[in-house]
C-alpha cells in the first residue's frame, strides 16, 4: 500500500511515497511543494536503512566483560529506573540529564521536555539544535520578537528577482531547494557569499568570498553603503522599526575599504552588491520581483553568530523587506525537525509554545495542562556545549539519557565530549543503529525509524507536516513515546504520559496555546486531509483543505512584528576579537571551515550505512587551494594531517582553485581520525551558546608515515 509521508533527512521535508508491499520497500518522490517530486541521493536511498542488517532489535546492556549484550525490555526499563534513583539520591535531581535532537518528531520533542522536568525533576535538558539554529533564533527573537526560520512559504522564493544567500550550500545539503532559486538566477540576481566556490556558488551570478570568520564585517560594510549613499528605505524604517540612529552610529566606521582589508572582498564588490540589493528592493516595492536575504550555518555557527545574523537582519530592514510582499529575511533550517524541535520544550530555557521557562505566566499555563503545581517545574538548565563538557565533573550530570544525537562526532572539541561521556556513571542511548555515541553507552535502547512511526514535523517554513507509518517495526523495537511513558510510570511521575502520538499532539496543542508558537488550532484530521498549516495557528483558526490554499500564518509580520509595539528592532552590533587558543596562534596556520557533502547527512550514522552513498564519499577529503598545497609540498590525492591544540585529523587532499588560499574545508560526517570536530574549539556565542564550528586555526601538512 502506498503511504504519503516525508523524507527523514533535512528540514526541506521533501514529499515521498513509500510502498511497503515491495521488497525492498519502494520509495519515490511525491509532488510536494518543497521538492516538486524531486529528491536528492540521500532521499532516494533512505528506504535502504529500514531493513539494514545493522539495525538494533533488542536492548543492549554492557556486561562485566565490557561488551554489549541483548537483554529484555523489562530488564532495560528496570535498569534505567534503578540508575536514575541511585544517581539522584547520591547527587541530586540535576545529576541526571537528557539530550534531545532536532530530528525528533514534535510529539517526541514535547514529551522529552515534559519527561525531564516532571518524571526526572531535572533542569538539565538541551538538544543538538543548539548546534544548528540557536544563533539565528536568538537574532530573530531580538529583531522580530519571534523566531521562525522562513517567515514566509518557501514557494515565495519562486518569484524572487534577487536573493543574497549567506553561508549555505543548498545545492549539496538540500538539492531540491535549488528549484526555488531559479527565478533569481534567470533574473541575474543570485548572490552567494562563501569562502569557497561551492556547488551553490557555481550557480550564482555573483560569488563573494570573504575570509572565514569575517561575515559580520562584510554585512556591516554592505549596510554602511546603504546609509552612506542614502539607499535605505527610510519610509519603511520610520513606520516599522526602532533604532536607526544607534545603528547609523555603529556603522559609521565600516567603509568598504576598511572591510576589504579584513574580509578580502574588494571594496568595489561591496559597493556594487549593496547598490544591486537597493535597486532591486526599490523595484520590488513598485511591483517588481521580490528580494530575499537568507542565512545558513556558514555564518551562524560562530562565536559571533547571533551578531552576524543580527547584521543580516539589519541589512534586510534597511532595504525595507521583512513583513512585506517585496521580499523578506529568513534562515534555512538544517535538521529535519530543526524548527519544531526548538518550540516544544527540549531546550534548556524553554517550555512548549516557545515560552520562556522563567516566565511565571508561562509556567502557570503549562503546569495547568500538565496538572501539576508550577513550583515543581525546574528552572532553566544549561546549554548543550556546557552540559556535555561538564558531564561527570563536580556539579555536572552523572547520568545521561541521549535521544537522536551522536555528539561523539557532532559536538565541538569532540575529544573533550568523548572523555566527558566516559566520566559518566551511566549512559543510556536511544537509537536505531549503534552510533559512535551508542557504542560508548552502558545501555542502548532500540527505537523506531521514521517509516515506522506516526507524528508531525515542522519544516523550514513553519509548516506542520504529517509523518505516517508505512510499515510495522521489527519485533523488539519500541516507540520513544512508549519508552518515556513506561519510564514515567515507573518513576511515579506526578502526571500522566501518553504513548499515542495523536493524544500527545493534542496535549502539545493545549500546552502551546497562547504561546509564540501556538499549535492549538492544528489537528491530525486536517493535516491528513491535506491542509497546509503554518504556525502560529490558534484554536478556532479556519483550516482549509483545498489544494493550494494555506491556513494558520503562512506569512508573518505583514501587519506588525511580534514585539508588543509591533515594530522590529535594529540591533547595533560590534565585532569582537576572535576567541582563539594562544597555542593556535602559530605561524603557518590557516582557517578550517567545515560542512556537509551531497552524499552524507550530519554525523553520518545513517548515510554511511547506505552502500551507494558510502562508495561515492567513503572518507574525508580536505579541499585545499593548489597554491596552498604547493607551499606545503602537498599533491592532489595525498594524505594530509590537520592539527591544532584540540586534536588531529587525517584526510586526503583534494586540490580546488575555488577555495580561498587561507582556507581548508573538511566535511564533518566521518568518525575517528577523520572527525573534523576534533579540531573545533570551546568558544561559544554569548547570546545563543552556539559553538564556533566554522572557523578553527589549523596547521596543514603532508602525512608522513614511518615504518
Amino acid at each position: 500500500m502506498a503511504v504519503a509521508t516525508h523524507c527523514p533527512y533535512c528540514a526541506l521535508q521533501c514529499g515521498i511515497t513509500l510502498d511497503a508491499g515491495t521488497t525492498p520497500v519502494g520509495l519515490s518522490g511525491r509532488n510536494f511543494e518543497t521538492n516538486g517530486g524531486a529528491l536528492c541521493r540521500k532521499g532516494y536511498s533512505a528506504a535502504q536503512l529500514l531493513e539494514h542488517p545493522e539495525r538494533l532489535h533488542s536492548p543492549l546492556e554492557r556486561g562485566a566483560d565490557g561488551v554489549l549484550h541483548p537483554v529484555s525490555w523489562e530488564r532495560a526499563l528496570d535498569l534505567v529506573v534503578h540508575q536514575v534513583r541511585a544517581v539522584q539520591q547520591a547527587h541530586g535531581k540535576d545529576a541526571v540529564a537528557v539530550f534531545g535532537s532536532g530530528s525528533l518528531t514534535n510529539e517526541k520533542a514535547y514529551q522529552l521536555g515534559k519527561f525531564a522536568r516532571l518524571a526526572l525533576g531535572t533542569s538539565r535538558i538541551d538538544y543538538n539544535g543548539r548546534f544548528c539554529m540557536s544563533s539565528a533564533a536568538a537574532a530573530g527573537n531580538k529583531a522580530f520578537g519571534l523566531d521562525r526560520g522562513l517567515p514566509f512559504p518557501l514557494a515565495d522564493l519562486d518569484r524572487a528577482g534577487t536573493i543574497l544567500l549567506l553561508g549555505s550550500n543548498v545545492a549539496d545539503t538540500m538539492p531540491p531547494f535549488v528549484r526555488h532559486l531559479e527565478s533569481a538566477r534567470e533574473n541575474g540576481g543570485l548572490i552567494v557569499s562563501d569562502p569557497r566556490r561551492s556547488a551553490t556558488a557555481e550557480l550564482a551570478d555573483t560569488h563573494v568570498q570573504p575570509a572565514p570568520g569575517t561575515d559580520l564585517q562584510l554585512l556591516l560594510g554592505l549596510a554602511h553603503v546603504l546609509l552612506a549613499e542614502d539607499l535605505a528605505d527610510t519610509e519603511y524604517l520610520d513606520a516599522r522599526t526602532w533604532g536607526l540612529e544607534s545603528l547609523r552610529i555603529s556603522l559609521a566606521s565600516w567603509w568598504p575599504e576598511r572591510v576589504q582589508s579584513l574580509t578580502g572582498v574588494p571594496a568595489s564588490v561591496i559597493r556594487q552588491t549593496a547598490r544591486t540589493l537597493a535597486s532591486a528592493a526599490q523595484a520590488a516595492r513598485s511591483g517588481g520581483k521580490p528580494v530575499y536575504i537568507l542565512t545558513g550555518r556558514g555564518v551562524e555557527q560562530h562565536a559571533n553568530g547571533t551578531a552576524t545574523v543580527s547584521a543580516a537582519i539589519n541589512l534586510a530592514l534597511l532595504l525595507g523587506l521583512p513583513g512585506t510582499l517585496a521580499g523578506g529575511f529568513g534562515t534555512i533550517t538544517g535538521q529535519g525537525n530543526g524548527q519544531g524541535g526548538r518550540e516544544h520544550g527540549q531546550k534548556a530555557d524553554q517550555l512548549p509554545g516557545y515560552r520562556k521557562i522563567t516566565d511565571p505566566a508561562a509556567r502557570r499555563h503549562v503546569a495547568g495542562v500538565w496538572g501539576v503545581d508550577p513550583d515543581i517545574i525546574p528552572g532553566p538548565g544549561i546549554p548543550a556545549a556546557q552540559l556535555l563538557a561538564t558531564l561527570g565533573e563536580p556539579g555536572g550530570a552523572r547520568m545521561l539519557l541521549m535521544h537522536g544525537s551522536n555528539p561523539v562526532i557532532s559536538s565541538p572539541n569532540a575529544n573533550r565530549t568523548a572523555a566527558a561521556l566516559r566520566r559518566l556513571d551511566y549512559l543510556v542511548v536511544s537509537d536505531f543503529f549503534l552510533s559512535e555515541t551508542a557504542a560508548q553507552a552502558d545501555l542502548v535502547l532500540p527505537v523506531l525509524q521514521w517509516a515506522e512511526e506516526e507524528g508531525t514535523m515542522t519544516n523550514l517554513e513553519g509548516r506542520v507536516l504529517r509523518r505516517r507509518a508505512a510499515l510495522a517495526p521489527p519485533p523488539g523495537v519500541r516507540s520513544e513515546l512508549w519508552l518515556l511513558a513506561e519510564l514515567a510510570a515507573r518513576l511515579q511521575a506526578p502526571t500522566v504520559f501518553n504513548a499515542d502520538p495523536r493524544e500527545v499532539f493534542a496535549e502539545l496543542g493545549r500546552a502551546s496555546a497562547g504561546g509564540i508558537a501556538d499549535y492549538s488550532g492544528v489537528d491530525y484530521t486536517s493535516l491528513d486531509a491535506g491542509a497546509a498549516v503554518y504556525w502560529p495557528c490558534p484554536a478556532g483558526t479556519p483550516i482549509s483543505t483545498a489544494p493550494g490554499e494555506r491556513s494558520g500564518t503562512p506569512r508573518l509580520f505583514l501587519e506588525r512584528f511580534a514585539h508588543p509595539d509591533g515594530r522590529a528592532r535594529l540591533e547595533p552590533v560590534y565585532p569582537q576579537p576572535a576567541a582563539v587558543d594562544d597555542a593556535d596562534l602559530r605561524p603557518g596556520t590557516i582557517s578550517l571551515v567545515t560542512g556537509r557533502l551531497l552524499e552524507h547527512y550530519q554525523s553520518g550514522t545513517q548515510t554511511r550505512r547506505v552502500a551507494e552513498l558510502q562508495q561515492a564519499a567513503p572518507a574525508a577529503l580536505a579541499q585545499i587551494h593548489p597554491d596552498t598545497a604547493l607551499a606545503r609540498g602537498i599533491s592532489d590525492g595525498q594524505e594530509v594531517v590537520l592539527e591544532n591544540s584540540h586534536g588531529r585529523v587525517e584526510a586526503t587532499a583534494c586540490l580546488d582553485a575555488g577555495i580561498r588560499l587561507d582556507t581548508v574545508f573538511l566535511p564533518f560526517h566521518f568518525p575517528e581520525t577523520q572527525n573534523a570536530n576534533l579540531l573545533t574549539g570551546d568558544a561559544v556565542d554569548p547570546d545563543s551558546s552556539m559553538p564556533e564550528f566554522k572557523h578553527a586555526p589549523v596547521l596543514l601538512s603532508r602525512l608522513e608515515r614511518h615504518e
